[in-house]
């Protein structure tokens, strides 16, 4: 009896709390951005982030993001943690702990419309950063790796796009993809700590984004482990432009001009 009216209430709390569109393409597309992230480590939000924004707004989008992904990736640390630099990760995730307040800030505080376009023009940048092959080929110093941190740290903050300016530090040098992939994870883990103290104190955890969660996290859960399973033996190259243009696709369709399209 307790139970049923237990689910009952579950049930009324989801119909209220639950946006009233797009809730199908987005699992979809949750499932599309898992699938991505399980395989290299990052990219989930450059596809998630400008579609789901289209939706249902980056403020409700960026947190959803974060809990979805905090949630399901974490059977990824334990292996993660025993590949990685830790050393370079923990300096990296210093300037993370200056960056993502800072980009809490930005998602809180502007004009939601204003920031879809800046979160459109960025994605766009960081897949421009990606697919022209640049990487940082230098030695990882502590103070650029820090520096590195606060820039990603700003952008996760802000839209959970902090993937990109890692990526292109740490995959430059003689690392191999595993080790690389391995200290993204861990990287992020911590990130996302930080993340979520500061959207707490932001008050961006509102009702809309657990029951999000609940709906979206197996679409998401199903695509990482997909991804995990064909980081065993897929090509990396065929998987990175398939990604690419997953990125680049969301991207687009994500603008606000295009919104008749999602919604």
């Amino acid at each position: 009896m307790s139970f049923s009216g237990s689910m009952a209430d579950i049930g009324a709390w989801l119909s209220a709390a639950l946006p009233d569109h797009g809730l199908y393409t987005l699992i979809a597309i949750a499932c599309i951005a898992g699938l991505a992230r399980g395989f290299s480590g990052f990219g989930a939000a450059l596809i998630f982030i400008p579609l789901g924004g289209a939706i249902i707004g980056p403020k409700l989008i960026s947190p959803v993001l974060l809990v979805i992904d905090g949630l399901a990736t974490l059977g990824m640390i334990p292996p993660a943690w025993k590949r990685a630099n830790r050393r370079e990760v923990f300096t990296m995730a210093a300037g993370a702990m200056l960056g993502v307040p800072a980009g809490t800030a930005v998602l809180t505080l502007m004009d939601p419309l204003l920031l879809r376009w800046s979160i459109t023009v960025i994605a766009l940048l960081l897949l421009a950063l990606l697919v022209s092959g640049w990487r940082y080929h230098g030695e990882p110093h502590s103070y650029l790796s820090a520096a590195v941190g606060l820039v990603a740290g700003l952008f996760s903050g802000a839209a959970q796009l902090g993937g990109p300016p890692v990526v292109a530090y740490w995959l430059g040098g003689k690392t191999e993809f595993t080790k690389v992939r391995s200290n993204i994870i861990i990287y992020f883990a911590i990130s996302t700590c930080f993340s979520v103290a500061s959207y707490y104190a932001g008050g961006l955890f509102v009702d809309t984004v657990f029951a999000l969660t609940l709906v979206i996290l197996p679409s998401y859960t199903i695509g990482l482990y997909l991804g995990s399973k064909l980081f065993g033996f897929a090509k990396e190259s065929t998987f990175r432009i398939i990604c690419y243009g997953l990125i680049g696709a969301s991207a687009f369709l994500g603008m606000p001009a295009l919104d008749g399209l999602l919604r």
